[in-house]
């Protein structure tokens, strides 16, 4: 392992990602988890003097906690550094504070069916762990070696368990200041954060009263800052260009009816929109009373009627607008239409169609749309 830790520090650019692709290979067979990339997050920077391990620190430390159980000599020194392995993944997944792990009662605090432990105390939460580390701790906890201690598996010495942490460290070529509880606990909070999990998020996971301690855990440079505007502008004008006919307000009603359910929203323009989804879309998507919400139907789906004309009475949606341009190709004729209210409105209809209905510029029309045709997304 150590070893390991020195070709990392002499590597370059190539090697170090031959060198941790072989470490997250090996991890991932022994059952370790490895932090998602690849996110907006990964773009922020640690404030100086905020002690961290990084992912892959993370990573060497718990291939040597999983190597040192393996070799351990007989069945009572197994369950040792089982205890100590235990400890040791609740502070690296679950950014648990050493005091909280040490209180938990194994037979009670886990929650193996929805992969929760249960911290007690001032800053009581539930900790969402990964499925694959709560299955571990599953087996561990229900191995004959654990059978005369469970209750107090993670009744444990500090003083002890510190230094067996400092051991680790050393083994894998870690600082061994760095490799405590409390930074262990600090840079999963980094990992999170990096991760894209939003910062309340994040506060409420690691069970802080003051936002502004987790916010001290990242900062952007001027540089940084700007390239995540700079995305989010192009996210936000391609969201504008690609849906055709979306209309963004606020959740004001939700009627259930045990199969599907009606949702309706109000723009800020004061527009009234109904979508009908089915109840499991409304779990996935969130949404509730107050809810942000934006409501896209395709131009196929929108249909145009003269005023006063009676047709499609029942359709939920339907508002009074303007043409503002009429273009017409050998088959298919697009209508854009200006609402009262000054929303767009794209229809995509037949030629024959636009022909009966004699369409043209400044014509007054109104726009129809079925319930059923609107797709909620939540940004």
């Amino acid at each position: 392992m150590q070893s390991l830790h020195c070709l990392i520090n002499n590597a370059d650019k190539n090697e170090l990602q031959l060198i941790l692709a072989s470490v997250e290979k090996k991890l991932a067979e022994k059952g370790v988890i490895t932090p998602v990339r690849n996110n907006t997050g990964a773009l922020s920077l640690v404030p100086d003097g905020t002690k961290h391990l990084s992912a892959e620190e993370l990573g060497l430390a718990a291939l040597s906690f999983a190597d040192w159980c393996q070799d351990a000599k007989n069945p009572i020194q197994r369950r040792s550094r089982s205890r100590l392995w235990l400890a040791f993944v609740l502070m690296r997944y679950g950014a648990m504070r050493l005091g909280e792990v040490l209180a938990l009662n194994d037979c009670t605090d886990f929650d193996r069916e929805r992969c929760l432990v249960l911290v007690r105390g001032a800053n009581a939460r539930a900790v969402l762990l990964p499925k694959q580390i709560m299955r571990q701790i599953g087996e561990l906890l229900d191995s004959p070696m654990f059978a005369g201690i469970r209750g107090e598996a993670l009744n444990l010495d500090p003083g002890y368990l510190r230094r067996k942490f400092y051991e680790r460290a050393r083994a894998c070529g870690l600082a061994g200041g760095l490799f405590n509880p409390r930074i262990i606990r600090h840079s999963r909070a980094i990992e999170l954060l990096r991760g894209g999990v939003p910062l309340q998020v994040v506060q409420s996971y690691l069970g802080q009263q003051n936002p502004g301690m987790t916010a001290n855990y990242l900062e952007f440079s001027g540089e940084t800052a700007q390239r995540i505007m700079q995305r989010y502008i192009v996210r936000e004008s391609k969201m504008k260009t690609s849906a055709r006919n979306s209309f963004t307000g606020q959740v004001t009603c939700i009627r259930r009816d045990g199969l599907l359910v009606e949702v309706e929203l109000i723009t800020m323009a004061g527009l009234r929109v109904v979508a009908v989804i089915t109840e499991e879309s409304l779990v996935n998507l969130r949404l509730e009373k107050g809810s942000p919400v934006t409501a896209i139907v395709k131009a196929p789906w929108v249909l145009l009627a003269e005023p006063g004309s009676g047709a499609d009475s029942y359709t939920r949606n339907r508002f009074a607008g303007k043409i503002s341009e009429v273009k017409e190709s050998d088959i298919a004729c697009e209508v854009n239409v200006v609402l009262e209210e000054g929303t767009i409105v794209c229809a995509l209809i037949t030629k024959e169609s636009s022909r009966t209905l004699a369409l043209k510029a400044d014509m007054d029309i109104q726009v129809l749309f079925k319930a059923f045709s609107v797709i909620l997304n939540v940004e």
